[in-house]
C-alpha cells in the first residue's frame, strides 16, 4: 500500500469535519449528517478512504470519543467501489 500524499486541504475541502470537532456537544446523528455532505463535496478523483485516514490522523488522534471520529472509522469499513444496485436498469430488463 502507497504512502499517502492527500493534504488535509484536499481532505476536507470545505472545512466541514473540522467544523463539526468544534461543536460543542454535536450529536451522532449530527456527525452522520455532516459525513454524508462531506463526502458529496469531495472531489470525483479524491480517494475517499484516503481523505479518512488523512483527517482520522490530523483530528481523531486528539479527540478519539469524538462522535465524528468514529463515523471516520466506520467509513473506512465502506466497500472501496460501492455500487449501484437496482434503478431503472432493473426495473426494465431487456431480454
Amino acid at each position: 500500500m502507497g504512502r499517502c500524499t492527500m493534504r488535509i486541504e484536499e481532505a476536507d475541502p470545505k472545512g466541514m469535519v473540522r467544523e463539526s470537532y468544534r461543536i460543542e456537544g454535536i450529536s451522532l446523528g449530527e456527525c452522520k449528517s455532516i459525513f454524508i455532505d462531506w463526502a458529496l463535496s469531495l472531489p470525483v478523483n479524491a480517494s475517499m478512504k484516503d481523505a479518512l485516514r488523512v483527517l482520522l490522523v490530523h483530528y481523531a488522534l486528539n479527540a478519539p470519543d469524538h462522535p465524528m471520529s468514529g463515523v471516520m472509522k466506520d467509513g473506512l469499513l465502506a466497500p472501496d467501489n460501492p455500487k449501484r444496485k437496482g434503478g431503472r436498469a432493473a426495473r426494465f430488463r431487456q431480454g
